[in-house]
């Protein structure tokens, strides 16, 4: 029992700076998408930045470190600043997942960099390379889980915006419900046998990719 939960204790602190990192770039992106396309709610309540303790929403954390899924605080924006509501809305939703693909890739590349330059890095310096390895599977890990279509997700903005006023109407009535199913699908690890097929075959895919070439 002690082993086990060293073990537990460890991979925590290990899969630490990907969820820092995941949620920072994450909400960053969906901030700075926002100012490009002229709503600037997002400089003025100061989530233009990478510092963590401004994204970082209690719940969401702690369901990412205990039960590898989670979320931020969402960005507040005005859709009214944007010309093209919809479609800016859209891309401000878009760019927080594509952000973390681009983390996810970055990551596996510097990986690879690092062992190039030294083969027996994963023997001499495990911990380094471990916690690189989860830096990318964990921001794939948001992607994938940020693209579902249930509150508060991002999938939820994109599937409103292309299904027109029924949609987003059955989201505006029924947005708390839906929250609370999305949190027991999280604490029954429902989510998890969902998704984790998808996030395992990106990650697999992207690895092999970055180490082929």
């Amino acid at each position: 029992m002690g082993r086990f939960f060293n073990f537990d204790i460890l991979s925590m602190l290990l899969t630490l700076p990907g969820i820092i990192i995941g949620l920072s770039f994450h909400e960053f992106a969906h901030a700075y998408a926002a100012v490009k396309l002229g709503d600037d709610t997002p400089k003025y309540q100061g989530r233009l930045t990478l510092d963590p303790f401004k994204h970082l929403d209690p719940v969401g954390f702690i369901c990412l470190l205990f039960f590898r899924f989670g979320w931020a605080k969402p960005v507040m924006i005005n859709p009214r600043n944007f010309k093209n509501t919809r479609r800016d809305d859209t891309i401000v939703s878009l760019a927080g997942p594509l952000m973390n693909l681009v983390v996810a890739i970055i990551s596996l590349i510097i990986m690879r960099i690092l062992m190039s330059v030294n083969p027996y890095m994963f023997l001499q310096n495990g911990y380094v390379l471990t916690i690189i390895q989860y830096i990318a599977y964990i921001n794939i890990v948001l992607m994938v889980f940020n693209l579902i279509p249930i509150p508060p997700l991002d999938g939820h903005h994109i599937l409103a915006n292309i299904g027109g006023f029924k949609v987003a109407n059955f989201y505006n009535k029924y947005y708390q419900q839906i929250r609370i199913v999305l949190l027991l699908l999280i604490f029954t690890g429902i989510i998890g046998r969902i998704i984790s097929p998808i996030v395992d075959f990106i990650f697999g895919l992207l690895f092999n990719l970055v180490f082929l070439f």
